[in-house]
């Protein structure tokens, strides 16, 4: 029976593995810690494919070059390569998305897809990436049954920046939407969501919703040096 890998770390994607690998071709394996992912271990389970639907960790040399390992990227490659696509992507006004499943090679985001599948960037980043887990699925499901040759990139590269905490800060000048795009783009379990400052305090914005000419918020206020 031919092996299988799912390497993930968040809790929507832990979720989905367990409602949909029953459904899947083969024998598989999950792995949610990056202390798992060792070249002895993958040897041993000598997979036919790796799949990583999020995973936050340089994936090393050893197993990418030996193994097709298979990472999703929001955006439609060779635009948007790099860090934070999908707040990078809404912070420049767009609308909606390619999700990318590619084969992951020693340059971030620069190796062959498999296939694009489009994505809607409506509502929060918690929502996109919750509606993004069945077309990852879908299209695991895809390459697993048809094993795609994946074709190179063409066109003009554009790379995005990873994003860094401090660039949560709500923008001073814009307009409403603005504002509302960059409290929902960053409203996700393990993101540092927006804020302003007040003195020793930090005040924390979620939950958004836009109406004409207001925006609501849930608000969470700290004192600055509390985690």
């Amino acid at each position: 029976m031919t092996n299988y890998i799912i390497a993930t770390i968040k809790p929507w994607n832990i979720k989905a593995y367990h409602e949909n690998i029953d459904s899947l071709p083969g024998k598989w394996h999950l792995i949610t810690d990056k202390d798992q992912l060792t070249p002895d271990l993958i040897e041993k389970i000598n997979p036919r494919y790796i799949f990583f639907p999020h995973w936050s960790w340089i994936v090393p040399p050893e197993i990418t070059e030996q193994f097709d390992c298979v990472c999703f990227h929001m955006t439609d490659v060779p635009y948007g390569r790099g860090g934070s696509p999908l707040q990078n992507l809404i912070a420049r006004g767009h609308n909606a998305t390619k999700l990318t499943a590619l084969k992951m090679v020693d340059k971030p985001d620069a190796g062959a897809f498999y296939m694009k599948k489009d994505l809607s960037l409506k509502e929060s980043a918690q929502e996109i990436f919750e509606r993004s887990v069945p077309i990852v699925y879908e299209m695991i499901k895809e390459i697993v049954e048809t094993t795609p040759t994946p074709q190179e990139q063409s066109g003009d590269i554009t790379i995005f920046k990873r994003r860094t905490p401090d660039m949560s800060l709500l923008p001073q000048q814009g307009n409403l939407s603005d504002i509302y795009d960059h409290i929902r783009m960053l409203d996700a379990d393990g993101y540092p969501n927006a804020f302003i400052e007040n003195g020793e305090f930090q005040i924390n914005f979620t939950d958004a919703q836009e109406h004409d000419g207001f925006i609501e918020a849930r608000v969470k206020i700290k004192k600055k040096d509390a985690t």
